[in-house]
């Protein structure tokens, strides 16, 4: 009797090995070696939809190896290893391991991944991006020091945006429910994004991407997030109450507001100038060689349309102060500045790649298009009159 005791327990017990054994484990692990980083500290951060958490840190020996283990998330989550001012992006969905070789002189662009082919995406889309950042920089300082004209800073600045698409659109076509698409969707260049929700093109882009992680992972607040976004997408560039992804319980987003100081240092909002008009939203700058006939074309249409409540709210991203109030003081219109200028981060909220830019918003205060020509305009004016 005993013996048989003894061979239930050690049976009971071989279960339960087995069964562990074979459960899928609960936590996910990141390792790797970094070499030429003695002494210095390496940082595991999560990185959230709106926050970014530190997760855990090691202080790096002579060997350069490190280990980190975590919670596996519910849903597909993005991750980065931070050494000094180098980040290195990954993701964890149904990964165990993720395995890192890198060097500490490189540590953002010179690495290896294993254990996850989200991470490899993922290093193709960063480099990507860092190429169309450095780029877009060496445009911007030139343009600054007025060494281009206005048509090359903007002709060579949607080159090196379209370059970086071409990468990202592999994966945001070829695999949208994954978080290499996610994560192409929301690469940035000084807090402007690369994709365009005012763009007709680049709305399909998002709103695959929302479609497939509602669809894979409903109460992922990334799925909302996405779902938002679609929306308000979709909303302008095709002048819809009701979206193609049939999120019809998502809440509508109209315009964002702007409170920028005019010519007498008087803070103007755009909320004040459309309550109860249509509101042409432009974004220029009065020392581009195009300003005197895009402005002219604003004065007519302002004439026209003015007594049937038609407003323009100007925003002007020059550098020079005292030449925008020398021109803005003829204006009829209501103009505003942000000396921010090319660095605005209300141009970077409205996704502003070029100017002008111009956004038409009805009587109600709703976004309802982004102007690709002013050349054409009149039709949509009448439309929200």
């Amino acid at each position: 009797m005993k013996n048989k005791h003894i061979y239930k327990i050690l049976t009971v017990c071989c279960v339960c090995i087995l069964f562990n054994g074979c459960r899928k484990s609960d936590e996910f692990t990141v390792k790797g070696v970094v070499a030429g980083a003695a002494g210095q500290m390496l940082y595991l951060e999560n990185t959230g939809v709106s926050t970014v958490t530190v997760m855990d840190s090691i202080k790096l020996k002579s060997d350069g190896k490190f280990l980190f283990r975590q919670k596996r998330p519910e849903y597909p989550d993005f991750y980065r290893l931070q050494l000094k001012n180098q980040r290195i992006y990954f993701s964890v969905d149904s990964t165990e391991t993720v395995a890192f070789t890198a060097d500490a002189h490189n540590f953002a662009t010179s690495y290896t991944v294993e254990g996850s082919e989200n991470g490899k995406a993922m290093k193709e889309i960063t480099l990507a991006q860092l190429d169309a950042n450095h780029e877009i920089h060496k445009l911007r300082d030139s343009y600054g020091m007025n060494l281009i004209p206005d048509s090359t800073y903007r002709e060579s600045t949607i080159k090196a945006i379209t370059s970086y698409k071409e990468t990202a659109l592999k994966y945001i076509f070829g695999a949208p429910a994954s978080p290499a698409a996610y994560f192409a969707l929301f690469q940035q260049i000084d807090g402007l994004w690369f994709f365009d929700l005012y763009d007709r093109a680049d709305s399909k882009a998002y709103g695959a991407v929302a479609t497939s992680y509602k669809t894979y992972y409903p109460k992922s607040p990334r799925a909302k997030q996405l779902e938002n976004m679609a929306l308000l997408s979709l909303r302008v560039t095709r002048g819809e109450r009701r979206n193609a992804l049939q999120l019809e319980d998502a809440k509508e987003v109209s315009f964002i507001d702007i409170d920028l100081p005019n010519i007498n240092n008087d803070q103007l909002k755009l909320s004040d100038i459309a309550q109860g008009n249509a509101v042409l939203v432009n974004f220029t700058a009065y020392q581009s060689e195009w300003s005197p006939s895009f402005n002219m074309k604003l004065n007519e249409l302002y004439g026209k349309y003015k007594e049937r409540g038609f407003e323009i709210y100007q925003i002007s991203l020059d550098n020079d102060a005292h030449f925008w109030k020398n021109v803005a003081s003829n204006i009829p219109w209501t103009t505003v500045r942000d000396p921010q200028s090319i660095y605005s981060s209300i141009a970077a909220v409205y996704n502003v790649r070029q100017l002008p830019a111009l956004f038409l918003l009805n009587k109600k205060g709703e976004m309802v298009k982004r102007i690709e020509s002013i050349d054409t305009i009149e039709n949509d004016i009448n439309a929200v009159l």
